[in-house]
């Protein structure tokens, strides 16, 4: 793969990247909602996780759905991190997005 704005089989580098994710999350930023949605290999003992950009832990989700819909409210404007974790913890996909109000 190439680092410019197209690789070699012709998809953009962000297409490409996403094809190996287990879920997509929109919009990014976000306003008042994110929404998580699983593209592959979902099983519903996975944790969602989500930090502020200090490290403290605002929300979680256990024994997640195919579609987990975030109500922003309550967040303030900044970077946020997630984690999805297998049952045993072991992370298995990492991402940020942005909160802006």
């Amino acid at each position: 793969m190439s680092f410019g704005t197209v690789a070699q089989n012709g998809l953009g580098v962000d297409q490409v990247l996403n094809s190996n994710r287990f879920m997509k999350f929109y919009p990014n930023p976000a306003t008042s909602a994110i929404s998580f949605d699983f593209q592959r290999n979902y099983e519903s003992n996975f944790s969602l996780l989500i930090f502020n950009f200090m490290g403290k832990k605002v929300y979680e989700v256990k024994n997640t759905a195919p579609r987990i819909n975030i109500n922003l409210d309550d967040f303030y404007r900044g970077i946020y991190v997630f984690q999805l974790r297998d049952k045993n913890g072991l992370i298995l996909e990492t991402g940020k997005f942005q909160v802006v109000k």
